[in-house]
């Protein structure tokens, strides 16, 4: 017999003698009963990511050097110029009742933990996440990271 005498089937519902079931998702606890009641071999898997969670940054490339690595890894410390850096930002900025802002304001105003605050203000000590960074460098106004710290964020306003 020749190639030319045989059907072709196309199409996504086709099925032809000795295919297997075709793999679904099942959504829903009652599905999944129906399923492993039927005999069908099921196979969970936990959905760990959502579609607007956005990336987490260089965060997954250190969990991998972890995962790696046969030794304790050694954590980010806080750099001396950055907190330098945001002491005297922060002693140069004014709270509500016009005198030096306090740590506990700067946090306010981030919205941030006090002890990230202080953390960050003390040389040596574990570097917080990147976020808490972010907010605090917006607040502050000054540069915590990249190559120009210290530096303001905005410039001068034009008059």
């Amino acid at each position: 017999m020749s190639d030319w005498d045989q059907v072709t089937k196309i199409g996504k519902s086709v099925r032809g003698p000795g295919a297997s079931e075709r793999e679904t998702t099942i959504k829903g606890k009652s599905a999944l009963n129906a399923a492993q009641r039927s005999g069908a071999v099921v196979g969970t898997e936990k959905k760990f990511a959502t579609a607007n969670a956005g990336s987490t940054g260089l965060e997954g490339q250190r969990l991998t050097k972890v995962d790696r690595a046969d030794g304790p890894v050694a954590t980010k410390k806080v750099p001396e110029e950055v907190s330098k850096a945001l002491q005297l930002a922060r002693t140069q900025l004014k709270n509500q009742k016009g005198t030096t802002m306090t740590q506990k304001d700067l946090a306010s105003k981030a919205n941030v933990d006090v002890k990230a605050v202080a953390d960050l203000e003390r040389t040596g000590a574990d570097f917080p996440s990147m976020d808490v960074v972010l907010k605090l460098q917006k607040a502050a106004n000054v540069r915590l990271t990249g190559s120009n710290i210290g530096e303001p964020m905005l410039g001068k306003k034009k008059t």
